[in-house]
This record gives structure tokens, sequence and C-alpha cells, in this order.
């Protein structure tokens, strides 16, 4: 994870940024070999390896394209409210569009909706040649973060 620029052009560190939640990345985002590469409230660029993502015939798993669409946009929606507002995913769905059966695939969220009190992106994710597997798109809420503390 890499240092990226962040809502208004201010660096953030994405790493401490993940980090600074309760369980880091997550323990599922950690399974599933989840890397963000890139991260802004507008952008952000993550992969996911095929291998250990898979269902029975040897394909990506339609909702592992859903947990890492999902992941993106959690992260853009997180990083636009912080510090004031926590990111929780209300909606999304999936268009799986070819199947990918190894190699690395690619998610790039970008921002449609960026609010005081939801966040929405659309999530194209990619194989390595980079050919559309999935399109996806997510709404987040923006929740006051006091409500969790």
């Amino acid at each position: 994870m890499t240092e990226q620029t962040g809502q208004a052009d201010q660096k953030i560190d994405i790493q401490a940024f993940l980090e600074g939640a309760p369980d880091g990345q997550g323990a599922l985002n950690r399974k599933m070999g989840i890397e963000i590469l890139e991260a802004s409230a507008e952008r952000v660029v993550g992969t996911m390896p095929v291998k250990g993502n898979t269902q029975p015939y040897g394909l990506l798993h339609g909702g592992a394209s859903v947990v890492l669409a999902e992941t993106l946009g959690s992260v853009g929606s997180a990083i636009h409210g912080s510090p004031d507002r926590l990111s929780v995913g209300v909606d999304i769905n999936a268009t799986h569009h070819r199947s990918a059966t190894d190699g690395i695939v690619t998610g790039t969220a970008t921002a449609i909706h960026l609010g005081r009190t939801t966040a929405a992106y659309e999530v194209v994710i990619t194989d390595e040649r980079g050919k559309r597997v999935c399109t996806s798109r997510i709404t987040c809420a923006l929740m006051p973060a006091d409500r969790f503390a």
C-alpha cells in the first residue's frame, strides 16, 4: 500500500488509514488477498488474486468480485467522510461480464456522488488483459463517527 493523494489534495498514508480501523483492513480482505494500490475520495484502485477466490469450476467467484468492489467503494467513501463520519455499505449490485481463471484482477472505483450523508462509486474490475470482468455500483452511508465511540 502506498501513500496517495486524498480528499482536497491532502496526502494520506493509506496503510496508516486502514490500520486506524478496529481490525485494520479487515479479516476478509486479508483472506482474499486484496491490496489497495491507490486511494483518494475520488478514485480507489486495488487488486485481488483469482487463485483462492474461485467457485467450483475454477472461475473467479462472483461474490469475490463483489467483495473487491465493496472494499474499494468503502475505502473511498471512508476517506471522503473522514474524520467526522464512518462509512457503511447500504447497497451494492454487480454485473458479471466474463470469467477470469487465473492471474490478478484489478478494480477501479470512481466516485459518482460524494455527498454529506452518502457516497456512491462505480467499480470496474478487469483482468490482466484489461478486459472487463465485472461492473459494480456501491452506495455507502456516512454515519457520524461519534455514534460508534
